[in-house]
């Protein structure tokens, strides 16, 4: 088994901890799942993305250390 690479951002544990699918956290972020997996896995997204992932976890702009 290949170890695990460390985690770029926590938007996988904070959609964990509220207990959100992929698909609804990709629904309440107006992107896609795939958008949403390939963020999970450190991929680079926009800004914009970035945001509407934070505000679909609850969180305001201002948490984005939190997140990202």
């Amino acid at each position: 088994m290949s170890p695990r690479k460390p985690a770029t951002n926590r938007v996988q544990t904070l959609r964990e901890d509220q207990l959100l699918s992929k698909a609804e956290l990709a629904r309440r972020a107006g992107v896609s799942v795939l958008t949403i997996d390939r963020v999970e896995k450190g991929a680079a997204c926009r800004l914009d993305t970035k945001r509407k992932i934070i505000l679909a976890l609850g969180l305001t702009v201002q948490d984005k250390d939190r997140v990202f």
